[in-house]
């Protein structure tokens, strides 16, 4: 397993529990909000992030284009 991987599952098991947790927290505003499903779960956005942090790349555009983007068409 590679660091990646490994940032991965450390976030996943985080959001597990704190994202119920925060849900049961907020107060409701009474005004109905859409509550629309991502492409992407919250874990994997935070992992793209905290990856770019780590990497050398100056702008997340950069980034997202020649690193997440090239992944995700090999991947599909």
């Amino acid at each position: 397993m590679n660091n990646l991987d490994a940032v991965f599952l450390d976030i996943e098991n985080f959001f597990q529990t704190f994202l119920p947790a925060w849900e049961n927290y907020l107060i409701s505003s009474g005004v109905k909000q859409r509550n629309k499903p991502s492409l992407l779960s919250v874990s994997k956005v935070m992992t793209i992030v905290i990856a770019f942090h780590q990497s050398r790349y100056g702008d997340f555009k950069t980034y997202y284009i020649h690193f997440v983007y090239r992944y995700s068409q090999r991947i599909s």
